[in-house]
């Protein structure tokens, strides 16, 4: 036995060698380095995520969810850096893939690299790497990004490159977007204010990472990841999980106690719940979705808020039987319509990957059915929001003027205005919600203000709108079991596509 022991570290100290001669494979020395140190081991899984992510077969957040179901012995400290890492290279991908073109080996492994270089140090990282590896990090680690092209240096796809060069100071706001996201969270006005959230955040939670958000009144931003789903007070439905940006969009909207208002995209209820509690649980609150998943996910929420005036309908399009009852009557609509984005690649770096022109214009043509439905729910006098998380003018201002020429019966407002006296400091130019990361610190947000004409039939309109319609058989709200309209899955989950990014927690 001691002659085996010596055998063995006598082939280690020359370098791996078998018998015979033979130079033992890098994938067996580096199995055997990665089982006595961590960060080999992290290299090893980031590499292993990586190589499922990049298949592009869904979200990141997905997939990389379902990697350590299947890793379950990771602990939420090696978790943490593994996503961290691999959210790194999702948002610096085509800058790694060319630098890293001209190394050796696997090419997950050398992105992996570079990934966890970026978020532990290249410092805390070149002793786990062999010989030629750490020359290699330490020649790629020298160039000057400065000198790179705009498109490999930012690591955004040309077509996306040349959709943002109108817009104003685009480097800075792609440099924003490829800079991980802080988390934002809102306080139920209906249960608590936001001066004693804060103060208890800073007790104990959040210690000193908790600011308020400088718009909403309602939100609080935290740095870091502290453990909130399992604090009492979001157990209670006290605080949601929703962007600054988000919570604006609901000011935009302005419910007021007694209305019937429309959140027609509902997602998973973020917007809805905010609604709710700014009509102070009165009225008539519709929340419409094609996702029966997505609104069963909005249950739990819905239960902690403490909201009663919340209808939540699964539709199966835009055009279903459902919306056509609320013709002409809801003083409020909002339209957080399906879109690119591309306004939250801080937190969904894989989407620049996922999406493509063919897909935007995809995106284009339902946001312009959509809208157009959800406008003849308006009453007249009524006000219409359309919103998108995306940053493109396709998505954005090319829809507004598209509906306003085919809608004359609406007006725009001007949101900067109705924002005035309830977003803080905030100042645009207007007339248009443009909210961007590099200048107000939230995702990329865009919305727009209309407001239905009043016409000859509008005295009749508000006597029929008086009585607001019972939920029934046919706008149908969640109960024990939620079922599409015809008790069959709806379009998204038979299909299995994915939900509008960004918009669950929306």
């Amino acid at each position: 036995m001691t002659s085996e022991r010596s055998s063995s570290s006598a082939r280690q100290a020359q370098g791996g060698r078998r018998p015979g001669g033979q130079q033992a494979r890098p994938g067996a020395r580096r199995a055997a380095t990665a089982g006595a140190n961590p960060v080999a081991q992290r290299i090893e899984q980031v590499r292993s995520a990586l190589g499922e992510i990049l298949q592009w077969s869904g979200p990141a957040d997905q997939v990389l969810s379902r990697w350590f179901r299947d890793h379950p012995k990771l602990g939420g400290r090696d978790r943490g850096t593994v996503a961290e890492a691999v959210y790194d290279v999702l948002r610096h991908l085509r800058r790694y893939r060319h630098v890293a073109e001209g190394g050796r080996g696997a090419a997950t492994r050398r992105l992996a690299i570079l990934g966890l270089a970026s978020t532990l140090g290249r410092d805390g990282i070149l002793p786990a790497l062999e010989a030629d590896e750490a020359d290699w990090l330490r020649r790629v680690s020298a160039i000057d990004q400065a000198a790179l092209p705009r498109e490999i240096r930012l690591s955004i796809p040309d077509w996306l490159s040349e959709a943002l060069a109108i817009e104003p100071d685009s480097d800075s706001l792609l440099a924003a977007l490829n800079r991980a996201a802080p988390l934002d969270i809102r306080v139920n006005p209906m249960k608590a204010d936001r001066e004693t959230i804060l103060a208890e955040l800073r007790a104990g939670v959040a210690s000193e990472m908790a600011e308020p958000t400088p718009y909403s009144p309602f939100g609080i931003r935290l740095q870091g990841r502290p453990a909130l789903t399992r604090w009492g007070r979001f157990e209670d439905g006290s605080i949601e999980v929703q962007d600054e940006g988000s919570q604006l969009l609901a000011l935009l909207v302005a419910p007021r106690r007694g209305e019937m208002v429309i959140d027609f995209c509902a997602g998973a209820g973020g917007k809805t719940l905010l609604l709710g509690a700014l009509m102070r649980s009165t009225g008539r609150l519709y929340a419409l979705d094609v996702s029966h998943t997505r609104l069963a996910r909005f249950k739990p929420r819905l239960a902690r808020s403490g909201l009663s005036n919340v209808v939540p309908v699964v539709i199966a399009n835009e055009n279903d039987a459902r919306v056509k009852r609320l013709a002409r009557k809801a003083h409020r609509v909002l339209v957080d319509a399906p879109c690119s984005g591309t306004g939250t690649l801080r937190r969904n770096p894989d989407l620049k990957w996922r999406q493509s022109p063919e897909s935007v214009s995809d995106l284009c043509a339902l946001q312009r059915s959509i809208l157009a439905s959800a406008a003849r729910c308006v009453a007249p006098g009524g006000r219409l929001v359309y919103a998108t998380c995306s940053i493109l003018r396709v998505e954005n201002e090319g829809q507004v003027e598209a509906f306003l020429a085919a809608h004359p019966e609406f007006e725009l407002l001007s949101a900067p205005e109705l924002l005035a006296d309830r977003a803080g400091a905030l100042s645009l130019p207007g007339p248009y919600l443009k909210l961007r990361p590099d200048v107000h610190g939230t995702d990329g947000f865009f919305a727009a203000v209309f407001q239905r004409r009043h016409g000859p039939a509008a005295v009749q309109v508000a006597a029929a709108q008086a009585e607001l319609p019972e939920p029934d058989a046919e706008v149908a709200g969640l109960g024990d079991e939620i079922e599409g309209p015809d008790g069959q899955p709806t379009q998204d989950e038979a299909t299995g596509s994915a939900p509008s990014p960004g918009q669950e927690d929306r």
